[in-house]
């Protein structure tokens, strides 16, 4: 993974010792928190419903075993003893004192981390597949891309208020892993004709209240373009972009109100402008950058072992099947760990399931962990014959639910619980879902599904690209939430429809119950997953199944 060099230290102490005394002047009145707030939030400090809570970058996902028990020290020094990893590919703290932030921020800088930028209307974290580097489908290790992205849009001087914030998202496989159609620029990489690797660009994605896919400005930009082809794509946004009203900031609405022959043309003009001033100097950095992405040195070692394991072992079979993905090496897989357990909270982990996580990453996975957009831990490379002893580890520390890409894998955002822009709870929705069908015994039966809950329009939750959306909103002071149906966040993606009138919060769990005993009861055949389904047979059986036969109607 990449480490600071000299400047990459200097310019994040700066920033810290900045920070520093922001706070003070904040603490002894010199700073009033209307002229604090711009200040916080450009070090990733919010204020949220009962304390502040930071948030963290863990640019494109990747951490190391030092970082991760950085956190769980932060978490046990000036937290609660646990963190919160997001959709970003983030990690928040949500009960740091003011004073103590300083110190966090500090304690962020020994292990070569930082909130810069995880707030604001600038580049947020750039976010990539959470496979990167080990997925048997990848063309290329998009991670580099995404840290060359990181290094040129920190504090880059043109793009610091943008008119609303900017969020990147990259894979370097077919197979999209990183939502990318749902970004406000989405990169993914292709072979052109002559077997040449470029990346597909599209702009204008993104959710939030007017939840649009991404659409493609170019088919096939060579690696070489990405830099310049990305500063035109802002330049022409932050010429654009209203700054009149912040629900119409967002480059999907620039796109739309623009139309997108125009954005194109006015951005292949401003490439052409800026492309002749990046003289090389990227493109030697990304070889850099590239050296510190090169693969681990991979074991040669039997894995009978495990293939007996997995024969004998029911828990672990099961485990297998839904938390293990294929590597691009066959002695090795890629372990998703399941930050999901039924009744939890997803998201949370606690300190000493964060220092598990990273004694596992030391001893058995090349010293790598993932953070994925779903709020799981990935360790990205686990020689089949260490599986059987990993499983126990994460079995003993509460992380082995064997539960990954099923029903009760919820996306969840904090809601109510925390957020101060919440209008309903989504928390408990999450847990009380995942605990049902705990009961019910259904989930492995069901396949694959994709349940997203947003405790506010904001979605946050990405509800709209869930299999099964759950938006929760506030109807005259009462909870009320609204279901959509067909969702995708994958390279066929698609937002979610609505299927009608809200649901209280004790109707939620049935509705859904209904929802999935639907599918069962029309579904061709087990291969047939839900989305398939619904893409097959129409939304009109579900809605039937929501509101019976007179709402239908009513619903559509």
């Amino acid at each position: 993974m990449y480490s600071y060099s000299d400047f990459d230290e200097d310019f994040v102490r700066s920033r810290v010792a900045q920070f520093t005394a922001q706070v003070e002047r904040r603490l002894d009145g010199s700073l009033t928190e209307e002229e604090f707030r711009p200040l916080r939030l450009m070090n990733g400090l919010y204020l949220q419903l009962h304390a502040y809570m930071l948030r963290i970058a863990i640019p494109y996902g990747t951490l190391s075993p030092r970082q991760m028990r950085q956190l769980a020290l932060i978490a046990d020094t000036w937290d609660k003893g646990y963190g919160h990893f997001t959709t970003r590919q983030n990690i928040q703290f949500n009960w740091p004192v003011l004073t103590d932030v300083p110190a966090i921020l500090g304690a962020l800088a020994d292990v070569e981390m930082h909130a810069i930028q995880t707030s604001g209307n600038c580049v947020r974290n750039v976010t990539a597949d959470h496979f990167a580097g080990a997925a048997a489908d990848e063309i290329e290790d998009p991670r580099p891309y995404a840290e060359l992205l990181r290094q040129w849009s920190t504090d880059h001087p043109e793009f610091q208020f943008l008119p609303r914030k900017f969020k990147i998202a990259i894979t370097g496989a077919p197979n999209d892993r990183a939502v990318t159609r749902a970004h406000d620029i989405g990169l993914r990489m292709h072979k052109n004709a002559k077997g040449e690797p470029g990346f597909e660009v599209m702009i204008g994605g993104g959710l939030g209240r007017t939840p649009m896919v991404g659409r493609t400005v170019r088919d096939f930009l060579p690696l070489g373009d990405l830099l310049p082809y990305v500063e035109a794509v802002l330049s022409v946004y932050n010429t654009l972009g209203r700054r009149d009203n912040k629900y119409k900031a967002r480059i999907k609405i620039t796109v739309h109100e623009t139309g997108l022959d125009e954005m194109r043309t006015m951005i292949e003009t401003r490439f052409a402008e800026v492309r002749p001033l990046f003289a090389g100097n990227d493109q030697a950095l990304l070889h850099d950058i590239r050296a510190a992405f090169a693969p681990p040195a991979f074991r040669n070692a039997p894995i009978d072992a495990y293939h007996a394991f997995y024969k004998a072992d029911p828990a672990f079979r099961a485990w297998a099947d839904t938390n293990l993905a294929q590597h691009r090496n066959d002695q090795y897989a890629i372990v998703t760990v399941s930050i999901k357990a039924h009744g939890e909270t997803p998201g949370d982990a606690t300190s000493n399931q964060m220092r598990v996580l990273a004694d596992l990453a030391e001893t058995f996975g090349h010293s790598d962990l993932r953070i994925s957009h779903e709020q799981n831990v990935i360790l990205p490379h686990v020689h089949k014959s260490d599986l059987p002893a990993v499983h126990a580890a994460l079995v003993q520390a509460g992380l082995g639910t064997a539960n990954v890409g099923l029903l009760s894998d919820i996306i969840a955002c904090p809601g109510m619980d925390y957020c101060a822009l919440a209008t309903a709870r989504s928390i408990p929705i999450a847990q009380e879902i995942a605990l049902r069908f705990k009961e019910l015994d259904l989930e492995h039966e069901v396949g694959p599904m994709k349940i997203k809950i947003s405790g506010c329009i904001n979605a946050c939750g990405h509800h709209h690209v869930g299999h099964i959306g759950i938006l929760g909103l506030d109807r005259a002071g009462v909870e009320n939430y609204q279901i959509t149906l067909g969702g995708d966040g994958t390279e066929t993606a698609a937002i979610g429809e609505k299927m009608g009138p809200g649901f209280a919060y004790d109707q939620v769990v049935p509705a859904i119950e209904r929802l999935v005993n639907t599918y069962l009861g029309l579904r061709h055949e087990a291969s047939e997953t839900f989305l398939m389904a619904v893409r097959r047979v129409g939304l009109d059986p579900f809605k039937t199944a929501l509101y019976g036969s007179e709402g239908t109607q009513d619903a559509a």
